[in-house]
């Protein structure tokens, strides 16, 4: 009796001890589906921009023309920080400093914003082009889409150092744990108030954007019947709903799941893996490789 309760006594710990030890760390338990996501997103998506710069009609006239050279420079931008992402998730450690995560998780996020303003740009000018004729749009539009490019990179280069110096504050725990500071939310109400209102304002343009864009299909279609499809404007807007329905599967689901995730930042590594998805938006190039010009039409 008593050798039995000893030989139990030893099987007990050498079970808590085994169940410890194949226990998934908290902080890796997505690594495996992060690591997937930016793999796709390297290589498919430095597919297409090498395709899109070969194929890329040089109209610097047009103002769509000069969002797309945007938009690929962004999507560039990103991409080079993408294998970081790649060395943390396979690692399971960060040793390259604190300021360089902090550079490379910010850049995820200029990435999505910038990409956001681009498609609304591009969507708002198909609209403005299909809703009032081209001719009311065409004065001037070489200057607009340049002077528009270079303030919008002239605020990515002032207020982006900015916000990573002052709502990224440092934390020990980061210096081997990389792309965990939602605790900066809690700590930063204006942080806090910032993501709603740029969630909520995502959401609500994304959705208006897509509802007019599928209806201007729907009045081409009403217009040519069946023989819209041999129609060149049905397919220039075609191509401009499939940016709007990039933005619905990136950018949606992200940012209605953090309206939930601000209140509840224990979910910090579900939050990375729909920020994650957010980053498909570099496979949007593919969508027009073999088409010819990105959109027909003048603007």
């Amino acid at each position: 009796m008593p050798s039995n309760l000893t030989s139990n006594s030893t099987v007990i710990p050498l079970l808590k001890v085994e169940s410890v030890t194949s226990r998934v760390p908290a902080h890796t338990q997505y690594h495996m589906v992060l690591l997937f996501i930016y793999s796709v997103v390297l290589l498919s998506g430095s597919f297409g921009l090498s395709l899109m710069v070969r194929n890329l009609q040089t109209n610097i006239r047009s103002i769509t023309t000069i969002a797309v050279l945007n938009l690929i420079f962004t999507h560039f931008l990103f991409l080079v920080t993408v294998p970081f992402r790649i060395y943390y998730y396979t690692t399971h450690q960060w040793a390259l400093g604190l300021g360089w995560c902090k550079t490379v998780s910010g850049m995820i996020h200029i990435h999505m914003y910038v990409s956001f303003v681009l498609y609304v740009v591009i969507l708002f000018t198909r609209l403005l082009t299909f809703y009032h004729k081209a001719e009311q749009v065409e004065v001037y539009r070489r200057l607009h889409a340049l002077i528009m490019s270079a303030a919008l990179w002239l605020v990515v280069i002032i207020i982006v150092p900015c916000v990573l110096h002052f709502l990224y504050a440092s934390d020990a725990s980061s210096y081997t744990h990389c792309f965990q500071f939602g605790s900066n939310i809690e700590r930063e109400y204006a942080a806090k108030v910032f993501n709603y209102v740029i969630s909520i304002l995502i959401i609500v343009v994304t959705i208006i954007l897509t509802a007019l864009q599928a209806n201007v299909l729907l009045i081409l279609y009403r217009k040519y019947g069946r023989g819209c499809m041999s129609q060149q404007i049905f397919w220039a807007q075609v191509k401009s709903l499939c940016f709007a329905l990039i933005m619905v599967v990136c950018f949606l689901p992200y940012h209605m799941f953090r309206l939930y995730y601000i209140e509840h930042l224990d979910l910090q590594d579900i939050n990375e893996v729909f920020l994650s998805m957010t980053t498909l938006t570099c496979l949007d190039m593919l969508t027009f490789v073999g088409r010819g010009t990105l959109f027909p039409s003048p603007i």
